[in-house]
């Protein structure tokens, strides 16, 4: 019996988390926690919400200088763009993921938002680029167990917990083996 062989019976939908497992070899999702924005027969996206950049995302838009937080690498797909979820109710054309967490929406507005202190820098998170899969590539991907899909994704998680921990966080919110999982040194040869 393979340790590292499950069943994940949890299907990968918007609002959902995708966590690489535990020895993805692809560097850019290296014991990752992405969520999934979009999931459909197009395709899907998502953003990695543990992978900060050394970047604060006033420094790199103009529009924003009044946030100093860190921007985070959304995935290796146009990494010149910029995305960003929030909690921002009122942001006209964002998208809803979850219940109170939106994708996207009127930028014009956002920094307007951002001009005027009606923004807590809490509530939104931007990224530079974005995790894309064509077609039945992320189907494909969780039938050679790449990538775990959990149903735990939460505002908590999303902006407060520490994007070191997140992954490990995510992994033992699924209990079983994945607590396990969680624990398992980055490089077993090192242990």
């Amino acid at each position: 019996m393979d340790f590292f062989k499950y069943s994940n019976k949890i299907l990968p939908q918007r609002g959902r988390l995708l966590l690489s497992e535990p020895y993805l070899a692809d560097p850019n999702f290296e014991r990752t926690t992405v969520l999934l924005t979009e999931h459909n027969d197009t395709g899907s996206v998502g953003f990695i919400l543990n992978k900060p950049s050394d970047s604060r995302v006033g420094e790199i838009m103009d529009d924003l200088k009044g946030i100093d937080t860190r921007i985070f690498m959304g995935g290796p797909v146009e990494q010149d763009t910029l995305h960003y979820i929030h909690r921002l109710n009122s942001l006209e054309d964002a998208i809803e993921i979850l219940p109170g967490l939106f994708w996207g929406g009127n930028f014009d507005q956002l920094v307007t938002m951002v001009d005027t202190q009606q923004v807590l820098t809490t509530d939104v998170k931007f990224f530079l680029g974005y995790s894309g899969w064509s077609p039945g590539q992320l189907n494909e991907e969780l039938k050679i167990q790449s990538w775990i899909v959990s149903d735990v994704a939460s505002e908590q998680l999303i902006f407060e917990t520490d994007p070191e921990q997140m992954w490990k966080q995510a992994m033992r919110g699924l209990g079983g083996r994945f607590t396990i999982y969680s624990n398992y040194p980055a490089d077993p040869r090192m242990n």
